[in-house]
């Protein structure tokens, strides 16, 4: 499927942003190496805040959970180091790379990922015309099921590899090609839906 490793990553959040005091509650990585999940890091996180009754509801995370869970400090080294320079991958990204950078930043740490591919962005000129973009929806319309809970981390990061594996099938259907590049997707996010089967015909014809 990939032609190298990708790391698709899912926090779960106090808050919708670090600027607002929000703060990493838990977190999923899982390393797609071809065209499956090799290896996984899935950790709760205490980051010393209080989860507002809401987020309980959404997630299911409790004030509990969080308070018996392995600190920030502890967890953010071990999710830094299991990245590594893979290519990262998020649905809807930018959110989970603000608190990537802000939870980074405040223990000294700089992540190394080789760039980062929004699988939102990537559905919407893959699969343009959809009725909804967001994860369950999406992931409901193209037969993708959920095996744990919505909004928990490690769900959420399985149903986006299954989203990036099936873009994957798709780009090797349409263009008779053995194995998709990162890299390629990283661009293709860039690229406005109306310019990507042109580029997309282009790249792999001159691959």
């Amino acid at each position: 499927m990939f032609a190298q490793a990708i790391v698709v990553i899912d926090f779960e959040t106090s808050g919708m942003s670090p600027e607002q005091g929000g703060r990493v509650t838990e977190v999923a990585a899982l390393r797609v190496v071809g065209g499956e999940v090799v290896d996984r890091y899935v950790s709760l996180i205490n980051c010393g805040v209080r989860i507002p009754y809401f987020i309980t509801e959404l997630t299911g995370i409790t004030q509990t959970m969080v308070d018996r869970a392995p600190a920030v400090s502890e967890v953010m080294p071990a999710l830094v180091e299991f990245i590594g320079n893979d290519t990262l991958v998020a649905h809807n990204a930018s959110f989970d790379e603000k608190f990537l950078k802000a939870e980074s930043d405040r223990q000294g740490l700089w992540p190394e990922h080789d760039g980062l591919v929004c699988s939102v962005k990537l559905a919407r000129r893959i699969f343009p015309g959809m009725a909804s973009y967001s994860l369950g929806r999406l992931a409901a319309a193209l037969g993708i099921r959920f095996q744990g809970a919505a909004h928990r981390a490690e769900a959420d990061a399985e149903v986006t590899a299954a989203l990036m594996l099936h873009v994957a099938e798709e780009l090797q259907r349409r263009y008779a090609v053995a194995a998709i590049d990162p890299q390629l997707l990283i661009a293709v996010n860039q690229l406005s839906a109306a310019k990507v089967p042109a580029f997309l015909k282009k790249q792999f014809a001159a691959a």
